[in-house]
């Protein structure tokens, strides 16, 4: 597998907000339907929404993930997933946060998880 896995906008931090994703698709419809939260409505800044749409997507595409019943495999595919939502919203962090130290972590998840991603991929390269 390349880096396919890698790609896809990823999952969401824990267990417990994998769940909570679910609840609000079961009770909206589906993320999609739910309300976007804007400047002039919730009085959220851009990148609020940008880390807002990027979680929703990271919890659709998880909901979505067919496991392969192979739980090393699933594992590093679901990492891969988790570690690039991580890398999305560390991104959006540069691009839209103020805080130097918030910053500061942001630039060192985007280190760390690359890292982690390509030893999923190398993983599951090896692993077919």
């Amino acid at each position: 597998m390349t880096r396919i896995a890698g790609r896809l906008v990823g999952v969401v931090a824990t267990a417990t907000a994998l769940s909570l994703g679910a609840g609000l698709a079961q009770s909206q419809g589906s993320a999609a339907k739910m309300p976007a939260m804007s400047a002039s409505a919730g009085g959220m800044a851009h990148g609020s929404d940008a880390l807002r749409q990027s979680m929703m997507g990271g919890m659709k595409q998880m909901q979505d993930m067919k496991v392969s019943g192979d739980t090393d495999k699933d594992f590093a595919m679901m990492m891969t997933m988790h570690h690039q939502q991580a890398l999305d919203m560390a991104q959006i962090q540069l691009e839209h946060g103020k805080s130097p130290a918030l910053k500061a972590m942001a630039k060192k998840i985007i280190t760390t998880q690359k890292k982690e991603i390509a030893e999923f991929d190398r993983w599951l390269k090896t692993h077919p």
